[in-house]
Protein backbone atom coordinates (compact mmCIF):
# COMPACT_ATOMS: atom_id res chain seq x y z
CA UNK A 1 0.00 0.00 0.00
CA UNK A 2 1.29 3.16 -0.92
CA UNK A 3 0.62 6.75 -1.06
CA UNK A 4 -0.78 9.17 -4.05
CA UNK A 5 0.51 11.91 -1.70
CA UNK A 6 3.74 11.51 -0.27
CA UNK A 7 6.84 9.57 -2.13
CA UNK A 8 8.30 6.66 0.01
CA UNK A 9 5.46 6.22 2.28
CA UNK A 10 4.97 2.22 3.19
CA UNK A 11 2.71 0.26 5.86
CA UNK A 12 4.35 -0.22 8.87
CA UNK A 13 3.53 -3.35 11.52
CA UNK A 14 3.32 -1.28 14.77
CA UNK A 15 3.88 -2.59 18.31
CA UNK A 16 2.33 -0.75 21.73
CA UNK A 17 3.00 -1.92 25.07
CA UNK A 18 0.74 -1.08 27.28
CA UNK A 19 -3.28 -1.17 26.32
CA UNK A 20 -4.73 1.73 29.22
CA UNK A 21 -6.01 5.20 27.39
CA UNK A 22 -2.58 6.42 25.95
CA UNK A 23 -1.64 3.05 24.07
CA UNK A 24 -5.39 2.58 22.97
CA UNK A 25 -5.22 6.35 21.52
CA UNK A 26 -2.23 5.28 19.92
CA UNK A 27 -3.67 2.29 18.24
CA UNK A 28 -6.62 4.44 17.26
CA UNK A 29 -3.96 7.14 15.50
CA UNK A 30 -1.98 4.82 14.15
CA UNK A 31 -4.91 2.72 12.41
CA UNK A 32 -6.24 5.66 10.89
CA UNK A 33 -2.72 6.63 9.48
CA UNK A 34 -2.89 3.31 7.53
CA UNK A 35 -0.86 1.10 9.46
CA UNK A 36 -0.77 -2.18 11.34
CA UNK A 37 -1.23 -2.02 15.24
CA UNK A 38 -1.10 -4.41 17.65
CA UNK A 39 -1.62 -4.01 21.70
CA UNK A 40 0.00 -5.72 24.33
CA UNK A 41 -1.56 -5.79 27.98
CA UNK A 42 0.02 -6.84 30.80
CA UNK A 43 -3.04 -7.24 32.32
CA UNK A 44 -6.64 -8.63 31.32
CA UNK A 45 -8.83 -5.48 32.05
CA UNK A 46 -10.31 -7.15 35.15
CA UNK A 47 -11.25 -5.87 38.51
CA UNK A 48 -10.00 -2.50 37.21
CA UNK A 49 -11.37 0.19 39.57
CA UNK A 50 -12.47 3.51 37.83
CA UNK A 51 -11.53 7.05 38.56
CA UNK A 52 -12.48 10.16 36.49
CA UNK A 53 -10.45 11.37 33.41
CA UNK A 54 -10.38 14.85 32.37
CA UNK A 55 -10.46 15.53 28.62
CA UNK A 56 -9.99 19.32 27.76
CA UNK A 57 -10.57 20.70 24.06
CA UNK A 58 -7.13 19.67 23.31
CA UNK A 59 -7.80 16.32 23.92
CA UNK A 60 -11.37 16.46 22.52
CA UNK A 61 -10.38 17.03 19.55
CA UNK A 62 -8.39 13.97 18.32
CA UNK A 63 -11.73 12.20 19.34
CA UNK A 64 -13.39 13.46 17.21
CA UNK A 65 -10.95 13.67 14.46
CA UNK A 66 -10.77 9.94 15.18
CA UNK A 67 -13.98 8.93 14.71
CA UNK A 68 -14.27 7.88 18.33
CA UNK A 69 -17.66 7.33 19.48
CA UNK A 70 -17.72 9.53 22.21
CA UNK A 71 -20.92 8.92 23.80
CA UNK A 72 -20.24 5.41 24.75
CA UNK A 73 -17.88 7.01 27.21
CA UNK A 74 -21.04 8.73 29.05
CA UNK A 75 -19.29 11.90 29.73
CA UNK A 76 -20.18 15.09 31.97
CA UNK A 77 -19.42 18.23 30.25
CA UNK A 78 -18.02 20.97 32.28
CA UNK A 79 -19.13 24.31 32.92
CA UNK A 80 -17.24 25.67 35.38
CA UNK A 81 -14.12 25.41 37.76
CA UNK A 82 -14.82 25.84 41.16
CA UNK A 83 -12.11 26.81 44.05
CA UNK A 84 -13.83 26.71 47.66
CA UNK A 85 -12.55 27.78 50.84
CA UNK A 86 -11.72 24.85 52.77
CA UNK A 87 -13.74 25.26 55.62
CA UNK A 88 -17.10 26.99 54.39
CA UNK A 89 -17.42 25.66 51.18
CA UNK A 90 -18.07 29.35 49.66
CA UNK A 91 -16.48 29.66 46.21
CA UNK A 92 -13.22 31.80 46.74
CA UNK A 93 -12.20 31.81 42.21
CA UNK A 94 -14.92 30.74 39.21
CA UNK A 95 -13.98 30.20 36.15
CA UNK A 96 -16.93 30.09 33.75
CA UNK A 97 -16.55 27.69 30.69
CA UNK A 98 -20.13 28.54 29.31
CA UNK A 99 -18.21 30.02 26.10
CA UNK A 100 -15.55 27.10 25.87
CA UNK A 101 -17.06 25.09 22.98
CA UNK A 102 -17.92 28.65 20.94
CA UNK A 103 -13.81 29.49 21.34
CA UNK A 104 -12.34 26.43 21.34
CA UNK A 105 -14.37 24.22 19.03
CA UNK A 106 -14.97 21.11 21.93
CA UNK A 107 -16.36 20.39 24.67
CA UNK A 108 -14.18 19.61 28.18
CA UNK A 109 -15.30 16.54 28.55
CA UNK A 110 -15.21 14.65 32.08
CA UNK A 111 -15.10 10.46 31.85
CA UNK A 112 -15.11 7.95 34.28
CA UNK A 113 -12.12 5.89 33.35
CA UNK A 114 -13.64 2.47 32.72
CA UNK A 115 -16.07 3.74 30.27
CA UNK A 116 -13.22 6.08 28.53
CA UNK A 117 -11.11 2.98 28.38
CA UNK A 118 -14.08 1.00 26.78
CA UNK A 119 -14.93 3.45 24.31
CA UNK A 120 -11.32 3.77 22.98
CA UNK A 121 -10.62 0.24 22.78
CA UNK A 122 -14.15 -0.46 21.09
CA UNK A 123 -12.92 2.18 17.91
CA UNK A 124 -9.13 0.30 17.78
CA UNK A 125 -10.45 -3.28 17.77
CA UNK A 126 -14.18 -2.71 15.72
CA UNK A 127 -14.30 -3.52 12.16
CA UNK A 128 -15.91 0.00 11.27
CA UNK A 129 -14.37 2.95 10.07
CA UNK A 130 -11.06 3.87 8.29
CA UNK A 131 -7.89 1.46 9.08
CA UNK A 132 -7.31 -2.47 9.84
CA UNK A 133 -8.62 -2.77 13.22
CA UNK A 134 -6.27 -3.33 15.79
CA UNK A 135 -5.36 -6.65 17.64
CA UNK A 136 -5.09 -7.44 21.37
CA UNK A 137 -2.94 -9.29 23.15
CA UNK A 138 -3.96 -9.17 26.80
CA UNK A 139 -1.85 -10.93 29.46
CA UNK A 140 1.49 -9.67 27.71
CA UNK A 141 3.86 -7.98 29.60
CA UNK A 142 7.01 -6.82 28.41
CA UNK A 143 10.31 -8.56 30.04
CA UNK A 144 13.03 -6.64 27.27
CA UNK A 145 12.88 -5.15 23.79
CA UNK A 146 16.17 -5.87 21.38
CA UNK A 147 16.91 -2.26 19.98
CA UNK A 148 18.84 -3.21 16.91
CA UNK A 149 15.98 -5.65 15.58
CA UNK A 150 12.86 -4.29 17.40
CA UNK A 151 11.73 -7.48 18.83
CA UNK A 152 9.73 -7.66 22.40
CA UNK A 153 10.29 -10.38 24.46
CA UNK A 154 7.48 -11.01 27.31
CA UNK A 155 7.51 -12.88 30.34
CA UNK A 156 5.08 -15.46 29.32
CA UNK A 157 8.03 -16.43 26.54
CA UNK A 158 6.77 -15.11 23.73
CA UNK A 159 8.49 -12.73 21.23
CA UNK A 160 7.29 -10.11 18.76
CA UNK A 161 9.15 -8.22 15.95
CA UNK A 162 7.67 -4.64 14.59
CA UNK A 163 8.74 -1.92 12.69
CA UNK A 164 8.49 0.43 15.52
CA UNK A 165 7.54 0.14 19.20
CA UNK A 166 5.25 2.45 21.39
CA UNK A 167 5.85 2.47 24.58
CA UNK A 168 2.55 3.00 26.69
CA UNK A 169 2.93 1.26 29.67
CA UNK A 170 2.77 4.02 32.53
CA UNK A 171 4.69 5.67 35.25
CA UNK A 172 6.61 2.24 36.04
CA UNK A 173 7.77 1.48 31.86
CA UNK A 174 9.46 -1.26 30.65
CA UNK A 175 10.09 0.37 27.48
CA UNK A 176 11.36 3.39 29.32
CA UNK A 177 14.48 0.97 30.63
CA UNK A 178 15.04 -0.80 27.69
CA UNK A 179 15.68 2.40 25.80
CA UNK A 180 18.41 3.83 28.42
CA UNK A 181 16.37 6.25 30.52
CA UNK A 182 16.48 6.04 34.41
CA UNK A 183 14.56 8.44 36.24
CA UNK A 184 15.40 11.41 38.54
CA UNK A 185 12.38 10.74 40.43
CA UNK A 186 11.21 10.98 44.07
CA UNK A 187 8.14 10.94 46.09
CA UNK A 188 6.05 13.79 46.10
CA UNK A 189 5.13 15.72 49.35
CA UNK A 190 2.01 14.74 49.05
CA UNK A 191 -0.11 11.68 48.89
CA UNK A 192 -4.05 11.26 47.57
CA UNK A 193 -6.43 8.55 48.26
CA UNK A 194 -9.15 8.54 45.58
CA UNK A 195 -13.11 7.39 46.82
CA UNK A 196 -16.28 7.55 44.36
CA UNK A 197 -19.33 8.55 45.56
CA UNK A 198 -22.63 7.74 43.84
CA UNK A 199 -24.86 11.03 43.68
CA UNK A 200 -27.70 9.36 44.32
CA UNK A 201 -26.83 7.64 47.43
CA UNK A 202 -25.86 11.07 48.61
CA UNK A 203 -29.06 12.51 47.78
CA UNK A 204 -30.84 9.89 49.55
CA UNK A 205 -28.93 10.88 52.33
CA UNK A 206 -30.42 14.36 52.25
CA UNK A 207 -26.63 15.52 51.11
CA UNK A 208 -25.63 18.49 48.66
CA UNK A 209 -25.88 17.32 44.69
CA UNK A 210 -22.81 18.55 42.92
CA UNK A 211 -23.45 16.97 40.28
CA UNK A 212 -26.05 19.78 39.40
CA UNK A 213 -23.10 21.94 38.95
CA UNK A 214 -21.65 20.07 36.34
CA UNK A 215 -17.79 21.42 37.32
CA UNK A 216 -14.62 20.55 38.44
CA UNK A 217 -14.43 21.41 42.11
CA UNK A 218 -11.56 22.18 44.14
CA UNK A 219 -11.48 22.55 48.24
CA UNK A 220 -7.98 24.02 49.23
CA UNK A 221 -4.99 25.32 47.47
CA UNK A 222 -4.98 28.72 48.25
CA UNK A 223 -3.01 28.89 51.13
CA UNK A 224 0.07 26.72 49.95
CA UNK A 225 -0.40 23.73 51.65
CA UNK A 226 -0.81 20.22 49.77
CA UNK A 227 -4.16 19.52 51.75
CA UNK A 228 -6.97 19.70 48.92
CA UNK A 229 -10.08 17.86 47.49
CA UNK A 230 -10.71 17.41 43.69
CA UNK A 231 -14.58 16.27 42.70
CA UNK A 232 -14.87 15.13 39.29
CA UNK A 233 -18.46 14.60 37.96
CA UNK A 234 -18.76 11.92 35.00
CA UNK A 235 -20.76 9.22 34.37
CA UNK A 236 -23.11 11.76 33.26
CA UNK A 237 -23.20 12.90 36.76
CA UNK A 238 -24.25 9.83 38.51
CA UNK A 239 -20.80 9.29 40.15
CA UNK A 240 -18.85 11.62 41.69
CA UNK A 241 -14.99 11.24 41.90
CA UNK A 242 -12.92 12.60 44.56
CA UNK A 243 -9.25 12.86 44.90
CA UNK A 244 -8.16 13.47 48.41
CA UNK A 245 -4.61 15.43 48.28
CA UNK A 246 -2.96 15.22 51.80
CA UNK A 247 0.80 16.13 52.72
CA UNK A 248 2.64 12.72 52.71
CA UNK A 249 3.43 12.72 56.46
CA UNK A 250 0.08 11.76 57.77
CA UNK A 251 0.08 9.13 55.24
CA UNK A 252 2.66 7.70 53.41
CA UNK A 253 1.34 5.22 50.38
CA UNK A 254 4.56 5.35 47.84
CA UNK A 255 4.59 1.60 48.41
CA UNK A 256 0.89 0.80 47.66
CA UNK A 257 -0.90 0.07 43.89
CA UNK A 258 -4.08 1.12 43.26
CA UNK A 259 -5.47 -2.35 42.86
CA UNK A 260 -4.50 -2.58 46.51
CA UNK A 261 -7.43 -3.73 49.16
CA UNK A 262 -9.47 -0.73 49.83
CA UNK A 263 -8.72 1.54 52.79
CA UNK A 264 -11.13 2.06 55.41
CA UNK A 265 -13.36 5.44 55.75
CA UNK A 266 -11.66 6.53 59.03
CA UNK A 267 -8.23 6.68 57.21
CA UNK A 268 -10.05 8.85 54.28
CA UNK A 269 -11.45 11.49 56.59
CA UNK A 270 -8.76 11.57 59.16
CA UNK A 271 -6.45 14.52 57.97
CA UNK A 272 -9.62 16.73 57.58
CA UNK A 273 -11.26 17.95 60.78
CA UNK A 274 -11.69 21.15 59.93
CA UNK A 275 -12.89 20.79 56.09
CA UNK A 276 -16.60 21.85 55.09
CA UNK A 277 -19.00 19.65 56.20
CA UNK A 278 -20.89 19.20 53.25
CA UNK A 279 -18.08 17.66 51.39
CA UNK A 280 -16.76 15.40 54.24
CA UNK A 281 -20.36 13.53 54.77
CA UNK A 282 -20.11 13.34 50.95
CA UNK A 283 -16.72 11.82 51.52
CA UNK A 284 -17.77 9.32 54.35
CA UNK A 285 -20.22 7.34 52.29
CA UNK A 286 -17.39 7.02 49.74
CA UNK A 287 -16.77 3.19 48.48
CA UNK A 288 -13.75 2.15 46.97
CA UNK A 289 -11.00 4.10 48.96
CA UNK A 290 -7.51 3.61 47.25
CA UNK A 291 -4.85 5.39 47.28
CA UNK A 292 -2.69 6.76 44.60
CA UNK A 293 1.18 6.84 44.96
CA UNK A 294 2.20 10.66 43.78
CA UNK A 295 5.85 10.68 42.08
CA UNK A 296 8.09 13.84 40.61
CA UNK A 297 9.85 12.83 37.64
CA UNK A 298 12.96 15.12 36.24
CA UNK A 299 12.07 15.38 32.40
CA UNK A 300 13.67 12.97 30.36
CA UNK A 301 16.15 13.70 27.80
CA UNK A 302 14.39 12.00 25.50
CA UNK A 303 11.15 10.13 24.29
CA UNK A 304 12.68 7.49 21.68
CA UNK A 305 16.01 5.46 20.54
CA UNK A 306 15.97 4.00 17.47
CA UNK A 307 12.30 2.73 16.21
CA UNK A 308 11.05 2.65 19.93
CA UNK A 309 9.15 5.64 21.44
CA UNK A 310 7.30 6.72 24.70
CA UNK A 311 4.31 8.14 25.03
CA UNK A 312 1.73 8.88 28.23
CA UNK A 313 3.30 8.72 31.37
CA UNK A 314 5.87 6.45 30.31
CA UNK A 315 7.72 8.97 28.94
CA UNK A 316 6.69 12.01 30.99
CA UNK A 317 4.84 11.04 34.48
CA UNK A 318 3.48 14.10 35.76
CA UNK A 319 1.33 15.35 38.92
CA UNK A 320 -2.19 15.55 38.12
CA UNK A 321 -3.26 18.84 39.27
CA UNK A 322 -3.43 20.75 35.74
CA UNK A 323 -5.93 17.60 34.64
CA UNK A 324 -3.70 17.09 31.67
CA UNK A 325 -2.12 13.82 31.87
CA UNK A 326 -5.07 12.02 29.46
CA UNK A 327 -4.45 15.00 27.00
CA UNK A 328 -0.90 14.71 26.94
CA UNK A 329 -1.17 11.24 25.60
CA UNK A 330 -3.95 11.74 23.67
CA UNK A 331 -1.75 14.37 21.79
CA UNK A 332 1.44 11.83 21.77
CA UNK A 333 -1.04 9.65 20.54
CA UNK A 334 -2.03 12.20 17.74
CA UNK A 335 1.35 13.08 16.73
CA UNK A 336 2.54 9.58 16.09
CA UNK A 337 -0.63 9.64 13.58
CA UNK A 338 0.84 12.89 12.25
CA UNK A 339 4.20 12.30 11.66
CA UNK A 340 3.21 8.45 9.89
CA UNK A 341 0.71 9.90 8.35
CA UNK A 342 0.47 10.39 4.35
CA UNK A 343 0.86 13.70 4.42
CA UNK A 344 4.14 13.95 5.92
CA UNK A 345 6.04 10.06 6.16
CA UNK A 346 8.60 9.35 3.56
CA UNK A 347 9.42 6.16 5.12
CA UNK A 348 12.27 7.04 7.48
CA UNK A 349 11.49 6.05 10.59
CA UNK A 350 14.57 8.22 12.21
CA UNK A 351 13.62 11.40 11.55
CA UNK A 352 9.96 11.11 12.19
CA UNK A 353 11.27 9.21 15.93
CA UNK A 354 13.60 12.55 16.06
CA UNK A 355 10.55 15.53 15.27
CA UNK A 356 8.59 13.44 17.19
CA UNK A 357 11.00 14.35 20.41
CA UNK A 358 11.07 17.80 19.08
CA UNK A 359 7.65 18.43 19.16
CA UNK A 360 6.63 16.51 22.20
CA UNK A 361 9.38 17.48 24.30
CA UNK A 362 8.76 21.15 25.13
CA UNK A 363 5.07 20.85 25.55
CA UNK A 364 4.92 18.41 27.88
CA UNK A 365 7.81 19.94 30.06
CA UNK A 366 5.94 22.68 30.45
CA UNK A 367 2.89 20.91 31.51
CA UNK A 368 5.01 18.84 33.87
CA UNK A 369 6.44 22.16 35.32
CA UNK A 370 3.46 23.89 35.96
CA UNK A 371 1.76 20.46 37.25
CA UNK A 372 3.98 20.40 40.21
CA UNK A 373 3.07 24.18 41.21
CA UNK A 374 -0.16 23.59 40.98
CA UNK A 375 0.32 21.14 43.78
CA UNK A 376 0.34 23.81 46.37
CA UNK A 377 -1.45 26.62 45.16
CA UNK A 378 -3.96 26.21 42.64
CA UNK A 379 -3.67 29.72 41.18
CA UNK A 380 -1.14 28.10 39.56
CA UNK A 381 -4.00 25.62 37.35
CA UNK A 382 -5.05 26.30 33.93
CA UNK A 383 -8.26 28.56 34.31
CA UNK A 384 -7.54 29.80 37.90
CA UNK A 385 -4.34 31.03 36.91
CA UNK A 386 -6.20 34.06 34.96
CA UNK A 387 -8.63 34.70 37.76
CA UNK A 388 -6.09 37.85 39.18
CA UNK A 389 -8.91 39.73 40.64
CA UNK A 390 -9.17 37.69 43.77
CA UNK A 391 -7.51 38.94 46.97
CA UNK A 392 -5.67 35.50 47.52
CA UNK A 393 -4.30 35.41 43.95
CA UNK A 394 -0.88 34.78 44.10
CA UNK A 395 1.46 33.10 41.61
CA UNK A 396 5.20 32.39 41.34
CA UNK A 397 5.50 34.15 38.35
CA UNK A 398 3.15 35.91 36.55
CA UNK A 399 4.81 35.56 32.69
CA UNK A 400 4.93 31.65 33.09
CA UNK A 401 1.56 30.27 34.11
CA UNK A 402 0.14 28.15 32.07
CA UNK A 403 -3.28 28.94 30.13
CA UNK A 404 -6.14 27.79 28.22
CA UNK A 405 -5.48 29.51 25.53
CA UNK A 406 -1.76 28.25 25.69
CA UNK A 407 -3.10 24.45 25.59
CA UNK A 408 -6.41 25.05 22.90
CA UNK A 409 -5.28 27.35 20.85
CA UNK A 410 -2.19 24.68 19.70
CA UNK A 411 -2.05 23.53 16.11
CA UNK A 412 -0.13 20.20 16.22
CA UNK A 413 -0.62 19.85 12.57
CA UNK A 414 1.50 23.55 12.05
CA UNK A 415 4.21 22.23 14.62
CA UNK A 416 4.84 19.12 12.98
CA UNK A 417 5.46 20.91 9.51
CA UNK A 418 7.77 23.77 11.38
CA UNK A 419 9.55 20.88 13.44
CA UNK A 420 9.87 18.76 9.59
CA UNK A 421 10.70 21.65 7.51
CA UNK A 422 13.58 22.15 9.72
CA UNK A 423 14.80 18.67 10.07
CA UNK A 424 14.34 19.13 6.23
CA UNK A 425 16.21 22.34 5.57
CA UNK A 426 12.69 23.70 4.03
CA UNK A 427 11.22 27.31 4.47
CA UNK A 428 8.30 27.05 6.91
CA UNK A 429 6.67 30.59 5.74
CA UNK A 430 3.21 30.24 8.36
CA UNK A 431 2.83 32.48 11.09
CA UNK A 432 3.06 29.98 13.76
CA UNK A 433 6.04 29.33 16.41
CA UNK A 434 5.61 25.62 17.95
CA UNK A 435 1.90 25.42 17.00
CA UNK A 436 1.05 28.77 18.26
CA UNK A 437 -0.08 31.90 15.99
CA UNK A 438 2.19 34.23 15.73
CA UNK A 439 1.43 37.79 17.41
CA UNK A 440 -1.49 35.43 19.78
CA UNK A 441 -1.72 37.22 23.51
CA UNK A 442 -1.92 35.13 26.27
CA UNK A 443 -3.36 36.30 29.20
CA UNK A 444 0.07 36.15 30.88
CA UNK A 445 0.72 39.15 29.03
CA UNK A 446 3.13 36.90 26.45
CA UNK A 447 2.73 37.63 22.76
CA UNK A 448 3.70 34.81 20.86
CA UNK A 449 6.56 35.27 18.45
CA UNK A 450 7.81 38.66 20.65
CA UNK A 451 10.68 38.14 22.74
CA UNK A 452 10.13 38.48 26.48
Amino acid sequence: MGSNETPGWRRLNVGIIGGGIGGMSAAIALRRAGHLTTIYERADFAGEVGASVSCAANGTRWLHAWDVDVAKGDPVVLRKLINRDWKTGEPVSVYDLDDYEKRWGFVYNMFHRQFMHRMLMDCALQKEGKGTPSTLHVNHKCESINLDTTTITFTNGVTAQHDIIVGADGIGSAVRTAIGIQPAKRPAEQSCLHTNVSTEEAVRAGLVDYSQNSALEYWGGQEGKWDKIVLSPCNDGKLLSYYCFFPREKGDYATQTWASEDRPVEELLAPYPELDRNVFKHLAIGKEIRPWRLWLHDPYPYLSRNRVCLLGDAGHPMMPHQSQGACMAIEDAAALGILFGEDHFRGDIDEVMAVYDDIRLPRVTRVQAAAAKAAYNINERIGFSVNKNISTYKVEDPKKILTIEEMNAYDMHKDVEEQLAARRGEVFAQKFIRGLPIGLELPSGVIIGESN
